[in-house]
């Protein structure tokens, strides 16, 4: 159980709708649907829908990003995930850690217990409990980084899904070196953006934001001593 999962939910019934092309870049081919992710078994007939509140305030956060990189763009790397995709990518996340290790197949039960717990430090469980949804299965999470005119990606210092400290926001923050430095300004610049829309960042990670779900209503609460606010979605 996360921290952010005591926190309650008040379902307000709002839609999935595509995110819309015209303001966005895009990862394509989305990286878990070329793994074989099974998408064909979703309400979404793809990973690139959120929640229509999640999608105005991600307008907004574009329109923030524009006032002073006007030719910069937000990448949507992925969405919506159902909670099957979440499983899939567990699973699959989980054997590459283990093939890296130079385990044998099957897993002893005490190698599976420490991987399985690396594997959940960055990636949610995929529960099927209404009350403990995984925050991508709600459409009110997203990942995401930033691209310039020529539609290149602007570096970050580390990939996005990358487990290890340097996935941390804050990671380049205090070193001295010119280019870390750059790094951090990077992703100072995404937060920024996306924070100024009413988004949430993921502790640990640079390229996860929420709103409106329960990491976002816990990360809220923390933040504005006193606040009590819940989440409006939940699983989709």
């Amino acid at each position: 159980m996360k921290p952010y999962h005591q926190i309650s939910i008040d379902e307000c019934g709002e839609p999935l709708v595509p995110i819309p092309t015209e303001h966005f870049a895009f990862q394509i081919p989305h990286p878990y649907q070329e793994l074989g992710a099974p998408y064909h078994n979703s309400k979404a007939d793809s990973p690139y829908y959120l929640r229509q509140g999640v999608v105005d305030s991600l307008i907004a956060a574009q329109t923030e990003l524009q006032q002073n990189y006007p030719t910069w763009k937000i990448l949507i790397f992925d969405a919506y995930r159902p909670v099957e995709v979440q499983q899939f990518m567990v699973d699959y996340t989980f054997n590459q850690i283990a093939l890296a290790q130079g385990c044998e197949f099957p897993v002893s039960e005490d190698q599976r217990q420490v991987i399985i717990e690396h594997v959940y430090q960055f990636w949610a469980v995929p529960s099927l409990d209404r009350a403990m949804p995984p925050p991508h299965s709600t459409g009110a999470a997203l990942d995401v980084t930033l691209v310039d005119e020529n539609n290149r990606l602007i570096d970050m210092g580390s990939a996005i899904d990358e487990i290890s400290e340097r996935s941390y926001p804050d990671y380049f923050g205090k070193s001295k070196e010119p280019q870390k430095q750059e790094y951090h300004r990077h992703r100072k610049i995404l937060k920024d953006a996306m924070i100024a829309a009413g988004f949430q960042q993921h502790p640990n990670e640079w390229w996860h934001f929420c709103l409106g779900d329960q990491m976002w209503a816990w990360l809220t609460n923390q933040n504005n001593s006193g606040s009590q606010f819940m989440a409006r979605y939940g699983r989709y």
